[in-house]
C-alpha cells in the first residue's frame, strides 16, 4: 500500500473532529470505550430503506478481543508490518473482524483504467506499458488516478489459479486482440487481501501468492502474452488449527499472529449476543450508535499515519530488543523488523515520536510467536557436530610434518 493522501474534505470523508469531551490519548481507550458501551434500549429509531449494500458490523462493537481489534489497527497504520494472521477455533469473530473494517480503511490512489494503467508504468516502461486509451489520456494531461479508498479483496477457497493471476481477458479477444485479465492478487495492489481459512489453500495458490508478496508483482505468461502486474498488498489471513497446519513459507509471510479465543466472561458472552441480536434485526440501527466512534477511530488513524514517518526507534532501546530475540533462539530477521514496525505504528498511535519499552511490550507477543522451529534447531545441531568433526580432521591435515 502506498502512502495514504489526505481526503478532500476530512470532516466529510471521516466526521467531525474528536470532542473535547471525549478525547482519547490512543486507541487502546477508543476501543475499551466502545467495547463497553452499552446498547441503546429502543433499536427502532432508523428506518431500514431495504436497499442491498454492505453493512458490515461495526468494527467498535466487537465485544473483547482487544489483541486482535489493536493487531488489525496497527496494519492500518503502518502496512510495512507485513500482514495479519488470526489464528483461533470458529465462531470467535476473527472474519466479522476484517470484514467490519470496511469503514476505517484510508484513501489511496486508484488506477481509473479496466486494465489497472499507472503513471508509474509510464515511468517504468514508456508510453506503450499503458493502454492506448491511458496513453491518450497521459498525452492530454489528464490524470489516470482517482483518490478512492482502500479495499477488503477476499481470496475465496475455491478461487482457481487463473482467478488469482489472471488470464485471456474474453472482452479484448471479441475485439480480436490478446490481452491478459487482472487476476485477484492484481486487484489487490495497495488493498487489503484477506484468505479465511487460509490453511486450506492448494499449494498451487499458496505459491503465487508468495511470490507477489516477495517481490510485490507477478508475471503471466498465456501463450505469447505476457503481462506484469503489481501486487502490493497488506496480506490477512484466519484459520482454525484444528482442521490442519499452515505451511512455514507462508506463515513466514505473516508479521502479526494473534491467537483469538473465545471470551469467558459470562457477560461479555451475554453482550455479544445482544449485539448479534441488533444487527440482525436492524443493522442501520446499530451502526448508527457507533458512528461517532467509528469516526473518531479513523481521525485518530489518519493522524497516526501522517505521524508514523517521524516516530523514531532509539539505538540502546533496538539493541536491548534484538539481544532478547537472540535469547529466543528465532533466526529470522523478520521477527525484529516486525517487532520494530508494530512498535512504531503503536507509538504513533498513541501520538508519540519515539518508541517505548512499552511500546516493544505490548506488541511483542504478536509479534514474536510461532517464531522457532524444533526443527531448525535439531538441524542446527546435528550440524554443530558435522562441523566440529570436519575442523578436528582439518587441522590434523594441515598440520606440519613431523
Amino acid at each position: 500500500m502506498s502512502p495514504i493522501e489526505s481526503p478532500k474534505d476530512k470532516k466529510e470523508e471521516i466526521g467531525e473532529s474528536i470532542k473535547a469531551d471525549r478525547q482519547f490519548r490512543s486507541l487502546k481507550e477508543l476501543i475499551d470505550f466502545a467495547s463497553g458501551k452499552d446498547l441503546a434500549k429502543s433499536m427502532d429509531q432508523i428506518g431500514d430503506s431495504g436497499i442491498a449494500e454492505p453493512l458490515p458490523f461495526p468494527f467498535l462493537a466487537l465485544v473483547g478481543q482487544n489483541k486482535m481489534k489493536l493487531a488489525l489497527l496497527l496494519g492500518l497504520v503502518n502496512p510495512n508490518i507485513g500482514g495479519i494472521l488470526l489464528v483461533g477455533p470458529r465462531g470467535t469473530g476473527k472474519t466479522t473482524a476484517v470484514r467490519s473494517l470496511l469503514d476505517l480503511l484510508p484513501l489511496t490512489e486508484r488506477s481509473t483504467c479496466y486494465y489497472g494503467c499507472l503513471p508509474e508504468d509510464i515511468e517504468t516502461g514508456g508510453i506503450d506499458a499503458v493502454c492506448p486509451e491511458c496513453a491518450k489520456k497521459f498525452a492530454e494531461g489528464r490524470a489516470l488516478t482517482s483518490s478512492e479508498r482502500v479495499r477488503l479483496v477476499e481470496l475465496p477457497l475455491n478461487a482457481r489459479i487463473e482467478d488469482v493471476i489472471g488470464g485471456i481477458d474474453e472482452r479484448a479477444a471479441i475485439h480480436e486482440r490478446m490481452r491478459i485479465r487482472r487476476g485477484i492478487l492484481a486487484q489487490a495492489d495497495k488493498n487489503l487481501l484477506y484468505i479465511d481459512e487460509i490453511n486450506l489453500l492448494s499449494d498451487d495458490i499458496v505459491n503465487v501468492i508468495l511470490d507477489a508478496a516477495a517481490q510485490g508483482m507477478y508475471t503471466v505468461r498465456r501463450g505469447p502474452v505476457s503481462a506484469t502486474y503489481r501486487s502490493r498488498f497488506v496480506l490477512i489471513g484466519s484459520m482454525n488449527p484444528e482442521e490442519g497446519k499452515l505451511r512455514p513459507q507462508i506463515l513466514d509471510r505473516f508479521g502479526l499472529r494473534v491467537v483469538v479465543r473465545g471470551l469467558e466472561v459470562t457477560q461479555e458472552r451475554l453482550e455479544a449476543y445482544r449485539r448479534v441480536k441488533a444487527f440482525q434485526t436492524n443493522p442501520r440501527a446499530l451502526i448508527s450508535q457507533y458512528s461517532e466512534e467509528i469516526d473518531d477511530a479513523a481521525l485518530e488513524l489518519f493522524e497516526a499515519r501522517k505521524r508514523l514517518e517521524h516516530v523514531d526507534l532509539p539505538d540502546i532501546l533496538a539493541n536491548q530488543a534484538i539481544k532478547l530475540v537472540q535469547k529466543m533462539g528465532i533466526d529470522s530477521l523478520r521477527a525484529e523488523i516486525t517487532w520494530f514496525e508494530a512498535a512504531r505504528a503503536h507509538a504513533a498511535a498513541d501520538g508519540n515520536d519515539i518508541v517505548t519499552a512499552q511500546d516493544l511490550a505490548v506488541v511483542a507477543p504478536m509479534a514474536l510467536r510461532l517464531r522457532r522451529s524444533s526443527f531448525i534447531t535439531q538441524y542446527f545441531n546435528q550440524q554443530k557436530g558435522e562441523e566440529e568433526e570436519l575442523t578436528s580432521l582439518l587441522a590434523t591435515l594441515t598440520k606440519p610434518n613431523q
